[in-house]
């Protein structure tokens, strides 16, 4: 089992923390009342996406033996107009540079989407997602 805290400090600022001892601050914007002093929840869950998906590429590349020489992982999300407003549609983009087979790179993708990335089964569940790429040359 997985725990997390968050603690109040204040306004609508958490101090949040794994069981691996990390640290996270989440905060939400002026218009709600927040400092904006941190990225809000929502937009944690997005960068946790695009770096679970980012994990995987890397990972699965490199046991292919072509590691990318960077890899940039873009999230977009649209989000439903009523509340909970969750997620409809996500589109993940990874931006890789280096020597890498174009199949690889698909094949990297898909592993990520259809078999390991636990964020983006979660996230499938209840919105969309489309995955693409652009290879661009070291």
């Amino acid at each position: 089992m997985l725990t997390a805290r968050a603690n109040w400090s204040g306004g609508l600022h958490f101090m949040c923390k794994a069981d691996s001892g990390h640290t996270a601050e989440m905060d939400v914007p002026l218009t709600i009342d927040g400092n904006s002093s941190a990225p809000t929840p929502v937009e944690t869950t997005l960068m946790a996406l695009a770096a679970c998906c980012g994990v995987d590429v890397v990972s699965i590349l490199t046991k292919m033996k072509c590691p990318p020489a960077s890899l940039e992982v873009r999230a977009d999300a649209e989000r439903g107009e009523k509340h909970p407003r969750v997620f409809t549609h996500i589109r993940v983009l990874f931006v890789v540079t280096g020597d890498v087979p174009e199949k690889n790179l698909q094949r990297a993708i898909q592993l990520s989407a259809k078999t390991y990335c636990s964020i983006g089964a979660m996230l499938g569940a209840i919105a969309n997602i489309d995955y693409d790429y652009e290879l661009r040359p070291a």
